[in-house]
């Protein structure tokens, strides 16, 4: 009769939390691609760095420039009135470089900035993804911490009840009264809490959706014990040679390096001569009026080349080429530091998916085991031999099981999320797989 009883207080209790549309971690991060700000934010420097290619390949093509003048003079030769001379002039200049070392070197540099921030791109895809996903598993944890309260508060309550009745018929004492309702008194408090945590998981989640989510899909215990939990690789050290050749943050920094060595190249082409292929076309009307008191009109037209060889520039170029040396010791070092500090997390994301498998392996036998125990002491207290506060520190026990064994299962998700993030292979495909594990 207390076994039915408590299970439908459990079957109740989940029931009463069902909504009547509950969205999935799909349909969440659907929303966090129109309205995260942070992505957005990404997305539109992504759009911007597509423009350094035309903006480098510039440097290569012919630059035309047209120039308009028109005034008018106004000359007193003391020989007669003022003479008006208006003078009119259109000046059509083209130039087309044919050796400039820094401009071939810009538009190299444009491809890499331009490769670096599809990289960045990517890092940011894979930086929402883990933000949805961990405040989506944030508010599932905190709506199942509430639940095993709810459920707590109301097992507890039944227990203070039957105690009270236990007592005024004499088959138990005070103590069993007070006990109940002291853990009664402790659950309320509980129960405040777990709110609280549950409503900051779900304002998180609105910060990247721009809504509240009234209702999420959560997996079910079942679903949790049948899942089979394995790794791709059970090798560390493979893992790590995956990020050493996928990681994006990993390729940032390669790319930042490869600019900072082009950068020495450019600061060094301040030495070199620079040819241009010079046209340029004059009309003009009035000219010479000051000097002749009668202005004549001009047009010609020339082609040629334009040689510059710079001799001395106030040691700028050697203090530039210093400069970019330096910086490219720093991005060396940058890169250095990236590739130890990928191989560190994939350690530890490693560490942490291998420990929460053997967790949640754990825990489901945790599981197993107190609702044995729970029937044990349901039975023994119907024979005599156990007492209220053994049922509820049964209670207890298999709830704080139930929950520690969903969260140990999210951990475990997640740990899986952040090593594919970490090796470079994060994406909506794996967020599907996760979202179908739900």
């Amino acid at each position: 009769m207390r076994k039915s009883f408590f299970l439908v207080v459990w079957i109740i209790s989940i029931t009463l939390s069902l909504p009547l549309y509950a969205a999935n971690l799909m349909e969440i991060y659907r929303e966090a691609l129109e309205h995260d700000a942070q992505y957005g934010s990404a997305r539109a420097a992504y759009i911007a760095a597509q423009e350094k290619l035309p903006q480098g390949r510039a440097g290569l093509l012919p630059t035309i420039n047209a120039t308009g003048t028109a005034q008018n003079q106004y000359i007193d030769t003391n020989l007669g009135s003022e003479v008006l001379i208006r003078n009119r002039g259109v000046v059509i200049a083209a130039t087309q470089p044919l050796f400039r070392i820094e401009n071939f070197i810009i538009y190299e540099q444009s491809k890499n900035q331009v490769a670096q921030a599809d990289a960045r791109f990517v890092l940011a895809a894979q930086d929402l993804i883990i933000r949805v996903a961990q405040a989506y598993f944030n508010a599932l944890i905190a709506q199942s911490n509430l639940e095993v309260v709810e459920t707590q508060k109301k097992a507890i309550q039944q227990q203070l009840e039957q105690a009270k009745r236990n007592f005024e018929v004499g088959v138990s004492t005070i103590v069993d009264t007070h006990e109940a309702q002291a853990r009664y008194d402790l659950t309320l408090s509980q129960e405040i809490a777990a709110r609280n945590a549950l409503e900051i998981s779900k304002r998180t989640l609105q910060g990247i959706i721009n809504r509240f989510p009234d209702s999420l899909v959560r997996i079910s215990i079942d679903k949790i014990i049948t899942d089979k939990l394995d790794l791709a690789h059970d090798n560390m050290e493979e893992w790590v040679n995956i990020a050493e050749q996928k990681n994006f943050s990993l390729r940032v920094q390669q790319i930042a390096f490869d600019l900072a060595e082009q950068e020495i190249s450019k600061a060094k082409a301040g030495h070199y001569p620079t040819l241009d292929l010079v046209a340029q076309y004059t009309d003009q009307q009035g000219v010479g009026g000051a000097i002749t008191g009668r202005g004549i009109d001009l047009t010609s037209k020339s082609v040629g080349l334009q040689l510059n060889v710079p001799i001395f520039q106030g040691f700028s170029v050697q203090s530039r080429v210093r400069e970019a040396l330096a910086n490219r010791d720093r991005a060396r070092m940058d890169l250095e530091n990236i590739r130890r500090t990928t191989g560190l997390q994939v350690r530890q994301q490693y560490l942490n998916v291998t420990n929460g498998i053997a967790q949640v392996k754990a825990l489901k036998q945790a599981l197993t085991s107190s609702k044995s125990q729970l029937d044990s002491t349901l039975l023994g207290q119907e024979v005599g031999v156990r007492t209220e506060v053994d049922v509820l520190n049964a209670q207890q026990q298999l709830f704080s099981a139930r929950r520690d064994l969903v969260q140990a299962y999210y951990n475990y998700l997640m740990a899986r999320l952040r090593l594919k993030a970490e090796v470079g292979e994060l994406d909506e495909e794996v967020l599907q797989e996760i979202n179908a594990l739900l």
